[in-house]
């Protein structure tokens, strides 16, 4: 379906049965490089090279924030003119790289080479590289390989590509192990939170991705795969391909979302639902309590979904019927109905859009003048410059948002661009 019409909803199914707008125009997001920030911050043994441009180093440092004295975890391998040009070797260069990095930092366990949209260009095979110097170094590093490039991705599969590329050196769990694998990049104290609560109901829990890359979670025939981001689409994949079975829920944003996302672990292990209702009541007071504070600020408020972290479906699930917004748009780059299967019947019947073709999409974004606009950086000025009150996609991922104990928060990041706009008017 093309073009601006908006078809007719079926309030009774949700978003179920809702057309969608497919749009494949000019994009406006982050690329796949962005996911390091997050991921260099979990798994604390790993090491994340990226082979680019000056441009790639600036985005990363800028989107980390760490200043120039400081150490992290990640670095960029520079192509200059003359490996762009092909007069030099670049394979040749990147063993250099390497020799000095791993000589430098011996902390490091695992090495993640990272392309970019140059590295792509060029046409130089990572894939190989990683296997040449896999080879080298066999037994002190582990050395892997991804493509970061946003060429045809968005910033959110860069975690996708990455632990999809740890997927194959996972451990095999004995038949007889059963145990629910939590997969996706999680803020330690929410990690912390949800192993609580796991505890307490008596279920055996594994954490994808671990915060270090030596300790990988076993998975076999007995694994359950929760899925704690919706953009793991490759990830999903290829942990159901080494026999994990993934359990559709919702997923843990909000009261209502990470009591159903609970919900489908316990349901998979037979826990009794009194047993249930007693390790989730107290959180979950917590959570509706701080939740609440902020419906009087967002009850009754037009919201707008630009596509950026394909986090747009559950979090447009969370503030429609735990905050009372209204929703005019909910636009994703991709939607994977089988990923959000849990999620589509709970969506209030809205204009769904998948991809992007931005010019049209601020277009109806205009007309429509929501209250607030939740759109990438890139946007937001110019929104903001039109009148409309913006909230930056990108804060939403690198904030922890997931879980009882943050629910509040994530109600408090939407509230408070119109709280602010409230205030400056009096």
């Amino acid at each position: 379906m093309t073009g601006t019409a908006l078809p007719v909803m079926n309030a009774a199914t949700g978003c179920v049965e809702a057309p969608v707008l497919r749009e494949r125009g000019q994009r406006e997001v982050f690329c796949g490089l962005t996911g390091i920030v997050w991921l260099h911050r979990k798994m604390q043994d790993a090491f994340f090279l990226v082979v680019g441009s000056r441009t790639c180093a600036h985005l990363i440092q800028s989107a980390a924030g760490v200043m120039i004295f400081a150490e992290p975890r990640f670095a960029t391998a520079i192509l200059g003119d003359r490996d762009l040009a092909g007069m030099a070797d670049c394979n040749e260069e990147l063993d250099r790289v390497v020799r000095e990095l791993l000589a430098r930092r011996p902390d490091i366990t695992t090495l993640f080479l990272v392309g970019s949209c140059p590295s792509e260009v060029i046409k130089l095979d990572l894939g190989r590289a990683a296997e040449r110097l896999g080879g080298e170094y066999a037994g002190r590093v582990r050395i892997l390989n991804y493509s970061g490039s946003g060429i045809e991705t968005t910033f959110t599969q860069g975690e996708d590509a990455c632990l999809k590329a740890l997927v194959p050196v996972l451990p095999e769990a004995p038949a007889t192990q059963e145990s629910v694998l939590v997969c996706g990049t999680l803020a330690d104290v929410v990690e912390d939170q949800f192993g609580r609560i796991f505890a307490e109901l008596g279920i055996p829990v594994q954490f994808f991705p671990p915060r270090r890359a030596t300790q990988l979670p076993a998975i076999g025939a007995g694994t359950r795969l929760l899925l704690a981001q919706p953009f793991l689409n490759e990830t999903a994949r290829a942990l159901q391909s080494r026999g994990a079975t993934l359990l559709s829920a919702p997923y843990p944003l909000g009261v209502e979302g990470t009591t159903a996302w609970l919900r489908a672990a316990a349901e998979a292990f037979g826990i009794a639902p009194e047993r249930f209702a007693s390790a989730i009541a107290a959180p979950a007071q917590r959570a509706r309590t701080a939740v609440a504070r902020y419906r009087p600020t967002l009850e009754g408020k037009r919201l707008f979904f630009f596509p950026d972290s394909q986090l747009e479906i559950p979090l447009a699930r969370f503030l429609a019927r735990e905050l009372g917004v209204e929703l005019l748009e909910v636009g994703t780059p991709y939607l994977d109905r089988a990923l959000v299967a849990a999620e589509l019947p709970l969506v209030p019947a809205t204009q769904l859009a998948e991809g992007q073709d931005v010019e049209k999409q601020l277009d109806r974004c205009l007309a429509a003048r929501p209250d607030l606009t939740i759109c990438g950086l890139g946007l937001a000025n110019p929104l903001e410059a039109e009148g409309l009150r913006t909230k930056w996609s990108i804060e939403l991922v690198f904030s922890p948002i997931h879980g009882f104990d943050q629910a509040g928060d994530l109600a408090e990041l939407f509230a408070r661009p119109l709280q602010r706009i409230a205030r400056l008017k009096v």
